[in-house]
């Protein structure tokens, strides 16, 4: 894929810094004043501009504080307040990344004052040499100390305690930590940004297997020295993403993964659905043994009304059949069980397997199930069911489970809001859960039989040109970039009239949540079928915490 300017991030050369040092009546933010404010504005290596004041705290500055520092209550009495000097600074400031020797003191500080003038605080991106120095010089000096760095890397100008000499240090020390960080590949500010965290991480030394990756969408595969795949990800910017595992990445499996991993391969894209849909496609071919997410779809079922049946029942089965009431792909049985329970919980279905046919005759003398015993189920199989009350009893769950799902979905709110004002607590969460399983499959089911339904779809989100069929992705496009074709291809084209395959719903679902995610930037180009959300909601079961 053609690349932009845009995908090559912010080269450091480019950023604007601003170097703060504040000097302070002590190290507590919320009780101690400023003092004295230094800061140099730099950027590609040469300095912008400065600024320097004096803040008059309003207070008596600590004997010790005079010592360290040099500054007197006779110097900051004729100094301005901090409430006169917080404008100018914000407007020397501007937009720059803000850089400091232990930053977060400074920043704090700031942040306290501006908070106390009734000002929001700053919203700038920061940069820390202390944590940038500890990664890359710390095996050079006895201490990350601005006096100690300054000193031992001859520094053009050494720190003094005094606001702008430690600004100019701290500027001197930037462009040092910045060009020894280019070793590392670090060449935006993104980069810069991460490299402390990746600090003493165990397999650091491979971050270099990063550094040929663009900052686009698209996804990244981990290789071991034999090429085989360990892992398969997505990214809306890959240099990142990726770079981000030998930092702030702490899954257990991640660690053993980096320790194999020989290089790292990409496949740009040109927008975040495609990277998702192509990592599920990468998924289900290569299923990589670091992989969990998007691997299990083998185990998918589905819950089938056996509507060819004279007594319908519910049951789960691994593949569809050719006849009967689908639900799904789901994807466990364990919410396909929830999803019978709650079924179950408002329709007296018979709950025995046996297959009744349609000349069925009741064995004399046989015995009623448990669940027609207690009242809860109809029991055909001892003669016990009346066919126009089942058929009833049928025709409600089918349109439950296609049009009308309040049908189903209303008594098990009634019931569990019933448990709940009885004290029955452990049975209304119960009853919750079951009601979630339920509506969560009603609402999965809406979205891949909707988009599904949409057939041949064209459309456009931004600058980007969709082509979708039957809830496969076809195509994407970016107008007047070159975008090669998709390297794997859609799955098979299932017809209308036959449940999504297992290996199918992952993608038609992920594309089905990012277009409701973005319904409101999408423009409908070309649509075969028939498309449209249901006009009401389904309800959610969800539980909240008390606030």
């Amino acid at each position: 894929m053609q690349r932009t300017f845009d995908d090559l991030g912010t080269p450091l050369s480019d950023v604007t810094f601003c170097v703060i040092d504040l000097e302070t009546t002590g190290g507590d933010r919320n009780n101690d004043l400023i003092t004295e404010i230094g800061a140099v504005k730099v950027r590609g290596g040469a300095c912008l501009g400065t600024f320097q004041t004096l803040v008059n705290p309003g207070r008596a500055i600590p004997p010790m504080i005079t010592v360290l520092t040099g500054i007197s209550d006779a110097m900051v009495m004729p100094a301005p307040r901090i409430e006169g000097v917080l404008v100018s600074l914000l407007e020397f400031c501007g937009d720059a990344v803000i850089v400091g020797h232990n930053v977060r003191f400074d920043v704090g500080f700031l942040n306290a004052a501006l908070g106390r003038s009734q000002r929001p605080a700053l919203s700038n991106a920061t940069i820390d040499t202390v944590a940038l120095a500890r990664r890359l010089v710390r095996d050079e000096v006895p201490d990350c100390k601005l006096a100690t760095l300054a000193s031992r890397f001859r520094l053009d100008h050494q720190p003094s305690h005094r606001a702008l000499d430690d600004a100019l240090a701290t500027a001197d020390l930037l462009h040092l930590l910045i060009e020894r960080a280019a070793s590392f590949g670090v060449l935006g500010l993104d980069d810069l940004h991460l490299l402390p965290k990746i600090g003493g991480h165990p397999q650091a030394a491979k971050l270099k297997l990063t550094n040929h990756l663009p900052r686009t969408p698209g996804v990244y595969l981990f290789h071991d020295a034999r090429d085989e795949v360990l892992y398969v990800g997505k990214a809306t910017n890959l240099r990142q993403r990726v770079r981000s595992y030998f930092g702030s990445e702490d899954r257990r499996k991640i660690g053993p993964m980096l320790r194999e991993a020989h290089r790292v391969s990409y496949i740009e894209t040109p927008d975040p659905l495609t990277a998702g849909v192509l990592e599920l496609r990468y998924l289900h071919q290569l299923a990589p043994r670091y992989n969990k997410q998007g691997t299990t779809w083998g185990r998918y079922c589905y819950v089938r009304l056996t509507l060819e049946q004279a007594w319908p029942r519910l049951a789960i089965v691994k593949d569809p059949a050719a006849l009967g009431l689908h639900l799904g792909p789901l994807p466990s049985r364990a919410m396909a069980a929830l999803v019978i329970e709650a079924i179950h919980t408002v329709v007296p279905l018979r709950r025995c397997t046996a297959r009744l046919g349609r000349n069925f005759v009741p064995t004399p003398g046989a015995g009623a199930c448990t669940a027609a015993q207690l009242g809860v189920a109809e029991c055909p199989c001892a003669g016990e069911a009346d066919a126009i009350r089942y058929a009833a009893a049928v025709d409600m769950v089918v349109r439950g489970l296609t049009g009308e799902p309040d049908v189903l979905l209303a008594p098990l709110r009634e019931r569990m809001l019933r448990l709940a004002a009885a004290q029955r607590f452990e049975e209304a969460a119960a009853a919750r859960d079951r009601a979630q399983a339920l509506a969560g499959a009603i609402r999965r089911q809406r979205m891949i039989d909707d988009l599904r339904g949409a057939q041949r779809l064209d459309l456009r989100i931004g600058t980007t040109r969709f082509e979708f069929d039957h809830g496969r992705l076809l195509d994407a496009s970016v107008e007047g970039m070159l975008t090669a074709a998709l390297p794997l291809p859609a799955p098979e084209l299932t017809p209308l009239d036959r449940p999504l395959p297992r290996i199918a719903a992952d993608e038609t679902l992920c594309i089905a949540r990012y277009l409701d995610a973005n319904s409101h930037r999408i423009r409908l180009l070309h649509c075969d079928g028939q498309w449209a959300q249901p006009l009401m909601q389904l309800a959610s079961f969800e539980h909240r915490n008390a606030a």
